[in-house]
């Protein structure tokens, strides 16, 4: 075992822990923070399999744009921080959620892992070099890059909108209501 698969390893296991807890915890804030750590240590993961070009575009894109975009959203629609008894699931359903994880996990692992039983890679000589990534992402694959910014676009145009609409409605209702309006007296 060569230090390259104990980094990879250990990376492995930081991806998978921190996106479990992402999806497990019950603050929306800490589970976009858990997602930026997931998606960061992915890009990890490519630059110890030495593709850094598709590293750095998993931190431009993933963590740069969608975590923003998510914690921008959650401070815009003002979404509850911490725990919430009318968004908490039951315990149930957390446990099905759970079980059909683990079986979608052991079915997709059941599949493939003998596909690649007795594969190597010899990582010293990629057969994939960074301008070839760098022309199939940009040349063969530009326009739904271009979509993914304009989605994400739109998403951050949304949650504004959406924010000026609960800020609108919340202000509709701590509006004073007049005495006469209070009291029923059109006088």
């Amino acid at each position: 075992m060569t230090t390259r698969d104990i980094v990879f390893a250990a990376v492995g296991v930081v991806t998978a822990l921190s996106a479990l807890l992402s999806v497990t915890t019950k603050h929306v804030v800490h589970a976009a923070l858990w997602l930026l750590v997931s998606l960061g240590s992915l890009a990890g993961a490519y630059l110890v399999l030495g593709q850094e070009l598709v590293g750095l575009v998993q931190l431009l894109v993933y963590v740069g744009a969608i975590v923003v975009l998510v914690l921008f959203a959650l401070m815009l629609t003002r979404a509850p921080i911490g725990p919430h008894a009318e968004i908490d699931t039951p315990w149930w359903q957390r446990v099905a959620g759970a079980v059909l994880g683990g079986a979608t996990t052991a079915l997709l692992a059941s599949l493939l892992l003998p596909l690649f039983s007795g594969v190597s890679v010899d990582l010293d000589t990629p057969t994939t070099t960074t301008p070839q990534v760098a022309q199939a992402i940009f040349g063969t694959w530009v326009w739904p890059f271009e979509l993914l910014s304009v989605l994400l676009l739109v998403a951050l145009i949304g949650a504004f909108a959406v924010s000026r609409l609960v800020l609108r409605r919340d202000a509709d209702e701590r509006a004073p209501v007049p005495a006469a309006a209070a009291t029923g007296d059109r006088g």
